[in-house]
C-alpha cells in the first residue's frame, strides 16, 4: 500500500508518499481501506516533533480516518466485513490502509458520506466532550468558544446549541473568519486582533461573564478568560496551539466557585476508550438527523498533503481540511 511517512522531523516537505507493507491486525482488530482522512493540528506538531504521543520516526501521521472495513480479527464480535466506518487507528490514518481497535470504531449510518464521515470523528468527539461531560453545559447559559472558525470551533458551536446553550460567543483571529462562525451558528463573533474579548464579552452578558469556555490556544488567552468567566463557570483548556502557558493563582477560584478544567481526547482514547461509546452513538445520532453539519473548508488528494498542512500551519484555514485517499 501507500502512506505518507514521516523519516525525520520539519517542515511539509518531509512528508512523503511512498510504498509500505500493508499492517496486519490481532485478534481484536480490524483492517480498514480508509477513503478519507483529516488534517488535525496535532498532525502539524507530529511532523514538527512536538506531539507528546507521536513518538519516534518513521511515522505515519493522522489521528482518525473514514472507511470500508476489509478485514476483523477472530475475536471481533460488533464488526463485520464491508461496513462502512470511522475509526481512530493505531499507527496514523494517512495511509490507504489502517488497523483500528474494535472498541475505537463506529459504524457509520447509511446516509452519512465519507467526506462527512472523516471531517467529523476529532472534532465531533472533542467537541461533544467538552460541553456535556467536561463543561456540563446546562440549559441557557453562555458559551464562549475560542478559535471559533476551525474544525473543532465550528462543530463546538453547533453542539453547543443542540446541547441547550443560550447564548454563544466566539473569538477569530482575523476578520476574515467571522463569517464561517457566524455560518456555523455563533450569535456574536469577536476578532481578537481588533478588540478586547474580555471587555466585548462582559458587555454582552451584562457582566456575568460566559459559563463555559473552550480554550485550545492557553497562553495569554487562557489567563485573560478568566477575566470573563462567571460565577460558577468553567474554563475547559484542551490544547496550546500558542505554544504558551497559562498560569491561575487559587483565589481566583475558590471564593467565586468556578473552575479550570482540562481535557485530551488522545489521552481518553489511549486510557479509557469506553467512555467514547456513549459519546459515538449521539455524535452518529445528530449527524444521521442532520443536525450536526461538520464544516468542510478544503479538500486535497493524498499527494497533496505538503500543501495541506501549509494551509492549517498558516492558521488560514476554517472547517475542516480532508486528504481523499482512495
Amino acid at each position: 500500500m501507500k502512506a505518507v511517512v514521516i523519516n525525520e522531523f520539519g517542515g511539509p516537505e518531509v512528508l512523503k508518499y511512498i510504498n509500505i507493507d500493508i499492517p496486519s491486525i490481532n485478534p481484536d482488530q480490524v483492517l480498514i481501506r480508509v477513503e478519507a482522512t483529516s488534517v488535525n493540528f496535532a498532525d502539524i506538531q507530529t511532523r514538527q516533533g512536538k506531539y507528546h504521543a507521536a513518538g519516534k520516526p518513521p511515522i505515519i501521521p493522522g489521528l482518525d480516518a473514514a472507511g470500508i472495513i476489509e478485514a476483523v480479527g477472530s475475536n471481533v464480535q460488533s464488526l463485520k466485513v464491508g461496513q462502512r466506518v470511522i475509526a481512530f487507528p493505531k499507527t496514523g490514518s494517512y495511509a490507504e490502509y489502517i488497523v483500528a481497535d474494535e472498541n475505537l470504531t463506529f459504524v457509520l449510518p447509511d446516509n452519512v458520506n465519507f467526506h462527512t464521515a472523516a471531517a467529523s470523528p476529532i472534532v465531533s468527539f472533542t467537541a461533544y466532550k467538552l460541553l456535556a461531560d467536561v463543561g456540563r453545559v446546562q440549559p441557557g447559559e453562555t458559551v464562549l468558544i475560542h478559535a471559533a472558525a476551525g474544525g473543532i470551533g465550528t462543530t463546538a458551536i453547533q453542539l453547543a446549541k443542540i446541547l441547550g446553550a443560550g447564548r454563544v460567543i466566539g473569538t477569530v483571529g482575523s476578520e476574515k473568519k467571522i463569517a464561517t462562525a457566524l455560518e456555523a451558528g455563533a450569535d456574536h463573533v469577536i476578532c481578537y486582533e481588533k478588540e478586547d474579548f474580555v471587555k466585548k464579552v462582559n458587555e454582552l452578558t451584562n457582566d456575568q461573564g460566559a459559563h463555559i469556555i473552550l480554550d485550545s490556544i492557553s497562553g495569554k488567552v487562557a489567563e485573560k478568560s478568566l477575566d470573563c468567566l462567571a460565577m460558577y463557570g468553567r474554563l475547559v483548556n484542551f490544547g496550546n496551539a500558542s505554544g504558551d502557558i497559562g498560569q491561575f493563582v487559587t483565589k481566583d477560584l475558590h471564593a467565586s466557585c468556578r473552575a479550570v478544567l482540562g481535557f485530551s481526547l488522545g489521552t481518553t482514547r489511549n486510557n479509557r476508550p469506553e467512555l467514547l461509546r456513549e459519546t459515538a452513538a449521539r455524535i452518529m445520532d445528530y449527524l444521521a438527523e442532520e443536525r450536526l453539519d461538520i464544516m468542510v473548508g478544503k479538500r486535497f488528494s493524498i499527494e497533496e498533503v505538503p500543501e495541506a498542512h501549509r494551509l492549517v500551519e498558516s492558521r488560514q484555514s476554517t472547517g475542516k481540511v480532508l486528504l481523499e485517499i482512495n
